[in-house]
């Protein structure tokens, strides 16, 4: 890390003290487009003692969310972006045409049950938003709105439903909304007979839950640094300011959930870290004290679902891999009475189970795929289902009835669109419920998919899932779009993405590296990219890209990432160990300012994530976060193509962890390739919240990609091989 200001910087900080904020006076044109030059961010140097350090943060100012001269610098960005933009307008609308062309315009959901009543979801053509229905059990011709979400949004510049449960008598939606970005929620509750709402009835409310009577609802809701810490019972009709505090989680690192059981008869409470879980039970009707199911131990985390007289507890108590335990409800409270009731086979590892009268469901991880295995109580037998691709993603949906012998599951490959089936848990007979097609002329076998492996610098084998339009795939010289993520134990599986069928017809490649960090080998996979292992998630996205080269399936010189959040960090860090290996980059809401962010306590996260990332006020933390935080390794030198998009309500990433990296980026920069910042001043975390309007930022980023595929990199390239 620089610990003074470069020869650059040290001129730009005479003009800092003149204007106190934002200075329009421009050092250099670092985009190569002489019509709109870059803004400059003025220089006022902050110091952090730390470890016998002095770390010195020139943009630290920008931070001031409230000072006009943050909003103007931002504006002024925005502005030279969309200048850039401006000239390819053309571009951009074709771009978005031919995306809208391809999705499902009109669309409505397979219908499920949940108590008497079937559900769904439609959107017509035009809509930003989904419209909610229902109707009786056999009677169709019953079907009411009882949410239409465009509605809601009107008037609205952002809009997202957080959740939405109605209540075990089918007359009222417990249901929350974020109006802002900042994922933010306040609670409402509907009466579904007459579409009527209560006024809020609570904010910043995260999970929530109906008790057994219909009017009783338990909720959390977050403290000053987002964390949901406390669990509130609110009985409608109600003061909500009478509402009980029946539970707070005083330990930062852990937050708390609530949830009720699939057959209504148990509610729970979870307080879990990033490591560690206990969890809490009581009956559904809340006549008795939540109890501790078993107390949290270090570094043990598990789940539970109770069956007549006893808890299935999935746990990672005695191996990484997981395991299927049972304990009696008459010995809660004790580890040391669990028993062993499934096991994963080999290297497979147990993810997540569902628990239904008569079987369970347990979903499994085997060589980084989705696997799905039915026990069934009736026979003490256990059988896998198997799945025809090599390369595929599976995932539960719409199970809400308790004693039902079917599960519906989604089934989708990087070339096998979106399909809904039901097994019958019996039989494991498939019976296809709906697929989920791109609209126009789309055949899978005009597409190729495979999964190829690289080995990383240590000798351990990452997966690699790549997808190509055959007719138009060149070997040695195709551009290539590589996407990557790797942080906290999330599986980053092949799905399909209609969207991406324009770029896949003009000849790219797209790419996912499953790179060490994530889930897809479970939690060992995650423990071998986090803490002191984190350097391996950028070495392994690293030596996957060149494997793409060597293998034919990318050009040398047309190699585009992207990754966003802590994807977005991984964006930072390989850019800043191997820059000339990329020709763009793609950087949304990137966790860029590592160091800073960890040190700052208040902030949303921090406290919890000192189990992934570590805690910079430990001497050795900081030590190996400094080796690779993506602020603080800009260096002087040559650097891709870089496109970022940001939005100011992000309450995960915050806006100026990607405005301080551009500003310091521009004063080291030393080419003139492009770079980009784009700040949403009407949303946060997710971007734009109508599908329209986030298509519309999707044909930008393609925008990006192509042009800067066509550009003429002369000197530029020669000076970064």
């Amino acid at each position: 890390m620089k610990k003074h200001p470069s020869h650059v910087q040290k001129t730009l900080l005479f003009v800092a003290v003149l204007t106190l904020g934002f200075g329009t006076q421009l050092y250099a044109n670092t985009t190569g487009d002489s019509m709109s030059p870059a803004p400059v961010a003025n220089i006022i140097p902050h110091e952090t003692k730390l470890h016998g350090k002095t770390l010195v943060d020139n943009y630290f100012w920008l931070r001031e969310k409230e000072n006009p001269a943050v909003t103007k610098y931002l504006k002024a960005e925005n502005a030279h972006t969309n200048a850039w933009l401006k000239q390819h307008k053309k571009l951009e609308d074709k771009l978005f045409k031919e995306i809208v062309s391809r999705i499902r315009e009109d669309d409505e959901s397979p219908h499920y049950r949940n108590g008497g009543y079937m559900y769904g979801v439609k959107i017509k053509k035009g809509q930003q938003y989904v419209t909610r229905f229902r109707y009786p059990v056999g009677q169709p011709k019953k079907k009411k709105v009882y949410l239409d979400e465009n509605v809601e949004a009107k008037g609205l510049k952002f809009y997202t439903l957080g959740g939405a449960h109605v209540s075990p008598d089918d007359s009222k939606l417990a249901y929350t909304v974020d109006t802002v970005g900042f994922r933010q929620y306040k609670l409402y509750v509907r009466d579904l007979n007459t579409g009527k709402d209560t006024k809020v009835l609570a904010e910043k409310v995260g999970s929530f839950a109906w008790a057994a009577d219909s009017k009783t609802l338990l909720y959390t809701v977050e403290d000053a640094a987002k964390r949901h810490y406390k669990v509130f019972k609110y009985v409608l009709g109600t003061n909500p300011k009478s509402a009980e505090a029946i539970f707070e989680e005083p330990n930062e690192r852990f937050s708390v959930y609530v949830y009720g059981s699939l057959d209504e008869k148990t509610m729970y409470i979870s307080a879990s870290s990033h490591t560690s879980t206990e969890i809490r039970y009581a009956p559904m009707d809340l006549h008795s004290e939540f109890r501790v199911i078993l107390p949290r131990k270090d570094d043990v985390e598990y789940d539970v679902s109770l069956r007549g007289d006893e808890f299935f507890v999935m746990t990672n108590d005695k191996s990484p891999s997981f395991r299927l335990a049972t304990l009696p409800v008459t010995k809660f409270g004790k580890w040391k009475d669990l028993k062993t009731f499934l096991e994963p086979e080999g290297d497979a590892v147990f993810s997540d189970f569902s628990h239904f009268k008569d079987h369970l469901i347990i979903a499994e991880k085997a060589d980084g795929l989705d696997q799905m295995i039915v026990y069934s109580f009736k026979d003490g037998k256990s059988r896998r289902m198997n799945f025809p691709e090599k390369s595929y993603s599976i995932g539960g949906a719409q199970n809400y009835q308790y004693d039902s012998h079917a599960y519906r599951f989604t089934y989708e490959s990087m070339i096998s669109p979106p399909s809904f089936y039901d097994v019958d848990l019996d039989t494991l007979k498939l019976t296809l419920v709906q697929e989920n097609p791109p609209r126009g002329k789309y055949h899978k076998d005009d597409y190729f998919t495979d999964r190829i492996f690289t080995k990383a610098s240590d000798g351990t084998k990452v997966p690699i899932t790549l997808v190509y339009k055959k007719s138009v795939f060149k070997k040695n010289e195709a551009p290539v779009l590589i996407e990557g993520y790797g942080s906290y134990g999330y599986p980053n599986d092949p799905t399909f993405n209609d969207a991406l069928l324009p770029l896949l017809d003009r000849g790219f490649v797209f790419a996912t590296i499953h790179i060490r960090g994530g889930g897809e080998y479970g939690k060992r996979w995650h423990d071998a990219g986090k803490l002191k292992n984190k350097m391996n998630t950028f070495t392994d996205f690293i030596e996957g890209t060149k494997t793409l080269i060597r293998e034919g399936y990318a050009g040398k010189d047309k190699v585009f990432i992207e990754g966003g959040s802590a994807g977005g960090l991984l964006m930072g860090a390989v850019t800043n160990l191997e820059p000339s290996l990329f020709r763009g980059v793609l950087s949304h809401v990137p966790f860029v300012d590592i160091i800073n962010s960890m040190l700052d306590e208040t902030m949303p996260l921090t406290v919890g994530e000192f189990e992934e990332w570590g805690n910079p006020k430990v001497k050795k933390d900081f030590e190996y976060m400094a080796k690779y935080s993506p602020y603080d390794n800009l260096k002087t030198g040559a650097y891709p193509a870089i496109w970022i998009r940001t939005g100011l309500h992000d309450s995960q990433v915050m806006y100026w962890e990607p405005a301080k990296y551009v500003a310091k980026l521009r004063t080291l920069k030393t080419d003139s390739t492009p770079l980009y910042l784009l700040t949403d001043m009407s949303a946060g975390h997710g971007g734009a919240s109508g599908r329209y309007d986030a298509y519309r930022e999707l044909a930008q980023d393609y925008v990006f990609i192509l042009e800067t595929l066509a550009g003429d990199r002369g000197a530029v390239a020669s000076t970064r091989k």
